[in-house]
């Protein structure tokens, strides 16, 4: 079961571009695709997966689609009429679901064609399937990354439609519940059929102030993926290969923007040492302590290249800067040869340009590796006084972990305890429990 969900989150974004692609419709178009994923979770085990996963969720989907066209074609003629008037909104008034219903059902609104197009859906990285404008999962992304919805509705329905998250791990990276989130999601989507969003790529006058808001898209489901929000896994595979794989599509698309290429190659740095983040054992492995020969080095070449790439244009932006903080640990031959001095440079850069509590936090974490901890516990206290914290398990770890080493078990063991009030995956609850546990027995000697 669990190989055929990871399937089914690999083709949900090609499916789901194609098949609003062709009925124009997005709530219709993850409806029936939702339906057919169903379909698939009966059928799959029985029959076997087939060779092309995503044309037959496209073809199902379609049949799905089709049969809803169906039911509201049989409506009685009052009901057609709001029906109509719903599909023009639906589609902004342009060509598609937009005729009369049962023009529909005969197909003659384009859907004839469908079962052809489904051949060549699902082939992931071959980038001689189409032009890139004609890109399906490319215009999904642009889509839902469009500036009439708000910054939150663009991540969580990216998240949602090309990212694979269900609505409970995308109402954890928001930190709110999932009704909420459910809701949020509905009224993503009703904003799409209202504002008659078109399923088009933008055109050169628009494309840059979209840009920026799909990078964070992008990066934000692999964050989700390289340290996951809850659960028994703090690296998932599945969720940071989609993001590099969007990346790349957006990099293929527009080769010559310095933050995208910068995006992708920090995606590609951090993901080349995911191997060597966990033991054996499942237990979290600091980047310090990890073999550096499980490293993907083929990976951290490519990022490099990329980098290098990217800051020739000499305009550096947030990604690019934390590409080359991503670089500055890949290039080190061991955790001692770690040019630490120049990481917190790069991170007070990083801090100008882009300013968060974050930020400051990992800032606060390599002056201590370059200066001691005493001076970058005095920048997270810093933050306490003036009320920048966060109350996060990694900000309260980090202040744990400086406290220890500063010599002060007795507030380093709260600072645990706090930290373990607030982690949410298994891996990094038994890390802080090991070092709570170690920090009492340096108490209990003193």
């Amino acid at each position: 079961m669990s190989d055929i969900a990871s399937v089914l989150r690999e083709c949900s974004g090609s499916a789901l571009g194609a098949l609003t692609r062709v009925l124009r419709d997005f709530d219709l178009a993850e409806e029936s695709l939702q339906e057919a994923a169903v379909l698939a979770v009966e059928r799959w085990p029985v029959e076997g997966t087939p060779g092309n996963p995503a044309a037959w969720l496209v073809t199902a989907a379609r049949r799905k689609a089709l049969d809803h066209l169906r039911r509201e074609a049989k409506r009685p003629a009052k009901q057609q009429t709001a029906w109509r008037t719903d599909a023009v909104l639906q589609v902004g008034g342009s060509a598609g679901l937009a005729g009369d219903p049962a023009d529909i059902v005969d197909e003659s609104a384009g859907l004839a064609d469908f079962f052809s197009q489904t051949s060549s859906v699902g082939r992931r990285g071959d980038t001689t399937r189409n032009a890139p404008d004609d890109d399906d999962e490319l215009i999904l992304l642009f889509m839902c990354g469009h500036p009439a919805l708000n910054v939150d509705a663009q991540i969580a329905l990216t998240l949602r439609s090309l990212g694979g998250l269900t609505t409970t791990e995308i109402a954890r990276a928001f930190l709110v519940d999932d009704s909420t989130m459910a809701q949020r999601l509905v009224r993503a989507k009703r904003k799409i059929r209202v504002a008659g969003i078109p399923f088009s790529m933008p055109n050169a006058e628009t494309l840059a102030e979209r840009l920026l808001s799909v990078c964070h898209v992008i990066y934000l489901v692999f964050n989700e993926g390289y340290a996951a929000t809850a659960g028994p896994d703090l690296v998932r595979a599945d969720l940071c290969s989609e993001a590099i794989r969007l990346g790349r599509m957006l990099h293929r698309s527009v080769p010559d923007d310095p933050e995208i290429a910068g995006l992708l190659a920090l995606m590609l740095l951090h993901d080349a040492r995911h191997a060597a983040r966990v033991s054996p054992d499942g237990d979290l492995v600091l980047i310090e302590d990890q073999d550096r020969s499980r490293w993907n080095h083929e990976q951290i070449a490519e990022g490099e290249v990329l980098l290098h790439q990217a800051m020739s244009r000499r305009s550096p932006g947030p990604f690019q800067i934390q590409a080359a903080i991503a670089a500055l640990h890949a290039e080190a031959a061991d955790a001692d040869a770690t040019d630490w001095s120049q990481i917190a440079s790069l991170y007070g850069v990083l801090l100008r340009v882009a300013q968060s509590p974050v930020v400051e936090l990992n800032r606060a974490v390599a002056v201590a590796k370059a200066d001691g901890a005493g001076a970058g516990l005095a920048l997270i206290e810093a933050m306490v006084a003036e009320g920048r914290a966060l109350d996060s398990h990694l900000f309260h770890a980090a202040r744990a972990d400086l406290l220890r080493r500063c010599g002060r078990p007795t507030e380093a063991a709260a600072a645990y305890e706090r930290a373990l009030a607030l982690v949410r995956t298994d891996t990094e609850r038994r890390f802080l429990l090991g070092r709570l546990s170690e920090v009492l027995r340096r108490q209990g000697s003193d």
